[in-house]
Parts: C-alpha cells; sequence; structure tokens
C-alpha cells in the first residue's frame, strides 16, 4: 500500500517512517497542502492523510475519485475543513483522531488559565521594562477562590474539571450531551452556569451549535471580571464581542489557542512579514489577552499518536471499506 501525508512536519514524519515500516507500507510525505493543482499526483497512492486547517475546495473531493483515492486521514480531532456531504457524493469516507491525547489540551489550558489568574503576562512587561512594584494591577486570585466553569466536558473537558479540582476549585460544567462526570456539578442553562463562574473554560468541537457561543449576549450574562480561556475551536468565539467585553472589563483577561481567523496566519513563520488582520494585532498587543498558535495539543504523546491512529485509520478503510474514527 501506498499512502502520502501531506501538510507533514519533521516532527510527524519520523512516527510516519515508523509506522511505514512496521506495516510494510510505502509512505511518502510532503511540506505541501493537498490542492486541485496536485491532486493528479495521486494516481499510483491507496490512501492519504491531511493536517489542513482551512476548508478544502469543494472540487477537490470528486478530483480525488477521479485518482482512485477513497478516503482522506485528518491527523487532528477537528474536521470541519471537509464538507462531509461532498465528500460522501464521492464515495470518499473522511477519518479523523477523535482522541490523540486529552491531557495535552487539558493542561495547557490550566496553565493558560494560572497564567491569566497570577497576571503573568503583565509581570513579565514589568520586569522587561524594570519595574518590580507591586500593586492592584498584578496581584492575583488562588484558583481554590474560584468557580470555574467548563464548557464542553467531553475527553477533554473531563481531564480540564479533574485538573482544575486538584487546584481546590469550585468546578461546574456545563454540556448538553454528556453530563457522566460524577466529580462536578452540571448546569443545565448556559447563561446562569455563565453568571456563576469566575473562570470559563471551552472544550468544545466547530459545529452550528457551537459558532459563537461566547457572544455580546453571553459575555453579558457573565460576573464582572471573568476570565475566558479558549483552546477548542476559533469559532466558539465571536472575537469583537470578546474585545468588547475586555475594554468594558466585563471580561478580565482571555488567552486564545484559536483564533476564528488563525487559518492564514496559525502554523506559519510570519517573522519580518506584515500581518494584515488587525484584530489579531489588536489582541498580540494587548496586556490582558495571551495568544497562542493552535499549540495546546502538541506534545510529542499527542503527534505519535495522530500520525498513528490517522495511518490506522487510512488503512482500515482501505481494507473494511470504513473505519472505527470515520467522520459522519
Amino acid at each position: 500500500m501506498r499512502i502520502k501525508l501531506f501538510n507533514i512536519r519533521e516532527d510527524e514524519r519520523v512516527f510516519a517512517e515508523k509506522w511505514g515500516e512496521k506495516h510494510n507500507h510505502e509512505i511518502e510525505c510532503t511540506t505541501n497542502n493537498l490542492t486541485l493543482e496536485n491532486v493528479e499526483q495521486l494516481e499510483n497512492f491507496d490512501a492519504i492523510s491531511t493536517q489542513q486547517l482551512f476548508k478544502f475546495d469543494d472540487r477537490i473531493y470528486s478530483e480525488l475519485k477521479k485518482q482512485g483515492i477513497k478516503q482522506i486521514a485528518g491527523r487532528a480531532a477537528g474536521f470541519d475543513m471537509f464538507n462531509i456531504q461532498e465528500a460522501e457524493k464521492n464515495n470518499i469516507t473522511i477519518t479523523n483522531v477523535p482522541s490523540y491525547s486529552p491531557n495535552a489540551i487539558a493542561e495547557f489550558a490550566v496553565c493558560r488559565a494560572l497564567e491569566l489568574v497570577r497576571n503573568i503576562n503583565k509581570i513579565e512587561k514589568r520586569v522587561v521594562n524594570q519595574d518590580f512594584t507591586w500593586d492592584d494591577q498584578v496581584i492575583a486570585k488562588e484558583l481554590r477562590s474560584m468557580t470555574v466553569l467548563v464548557i464542553g466536558v467531553g475527553r477533554i473537558g473531563k481531564v480540564s474539571a479533574k485538573l482544575f479540582k486538584g487546584f481546590g476549585a469550585n468546578v461546574i460544567g456545563y454540556d448538553p450531551n454528556d453530563q457522566s462526570l460524577s466529580e462536578i456539578e452540571y448546569v443545565q442553562d448556559l447563561n446562569t452556569a455563565l453568571s456563576k463562574a469566575d473562570l470559563i473554560t471551552l472544550h468544545v468541537p466547530a459545529n452550528e451549535d457551537t459558532l459563537h457561543i461566547i457572544n455580546e449576549e453571553t459575555i453579558s450574562n457573565m460576573k464582572n471580571g471573568a476570565y475566558i480561556v479558549n483552546t477548542s475551536r476559533g469559532i466558539t468565539v465571536d472575537t469583537k464581542a470578546l474585545v468588547s467585553g475586555l475594554n468594558t472589563g466585563k471580561i478580565h483577561s482571555a488567552a486564545l489557542d484559536v483564533y476564528e481567523n488563525e487559518f492564514e496566519y496559525f502554523s506559519y513563520d510570519y517573522t519580518n512579514k506584515i500581518i494584515k488582520d488587525e484584530l489579531l494585532l489588536d489582541l498580540m498587543n494587548r496586556d490582558d489577552v495571551l495568544i497562542s498558535p493552535h499549540i495546546a495539543f502538541y506534545t510529542t504523546t499527542a503527534v505519535q499518536n495522530m500520525v498513528e491512529v490517522a495511518l490506522d485509520s487510512a488503512m482500515e478503510v482501505i481494507e473494511t471499506g470504513t473505519s472505527v474514527n470515520t467522520v459522519k
């Protein structure tokens, strides 16, 4: 079997090549995106894998079908870059990696939450300017005195909730679909949950129900001075509404590992290049916002799992016609 991996990074390549050796399959890696311009290169391949963050051109699916490709193995949990209906029309199975390392993302969320609560960003900027003073701009709260709301208590949300409880926080959850974690209290109404929370952490997928789940209305129902951590998907937060909340003080500070317009920038090197997104520039230059480039998942354990599970799924589809990780 010949499998081609697009968007490959060097840290992924070593795991992909080891998987190929173990299963006696030929692996070819490229840093390029899968596009209409290079799809014809897949004529002699049996399977493909991608980690593309932006949406595929809908015409790609019919072109893949012409090349005999029957699947796309995404190397991530998210699948909003795919048009599932177009894929199905062309008999192409999409798979994802639903759980590569919940701990990686949950730990990062807690790490960023601590940075917000302890005003680390402000302290570090002061130290750079040789200002070593203490005042009410950098005095902190303690997690054990706070109520933390976990929005989305699935695989990652559960780990996040347990970690926050380990710090002594009162943890509540909002999740209409999964209320199986016995260690926390679930609140059935989102606005009620928001009104109880000092800190909100998001762990939801990107879909119609979660599009701008944090918006002007939901922000208005938060406590004054709330903290927000988003390590889920960029579209879950209405960024303009968030900035407005920061400007009024309704939101104390926010940590964003994802951004709704991230696809042009995150995972690319913009050193000495011009960033044209004024909203992103505003976020980057604020003392009350921590920006990171969709990197919460990025541990060696997670990368290995993402590559191996994606390739396992590709092989499974080719051999059986389906996979336990098929996206529907």
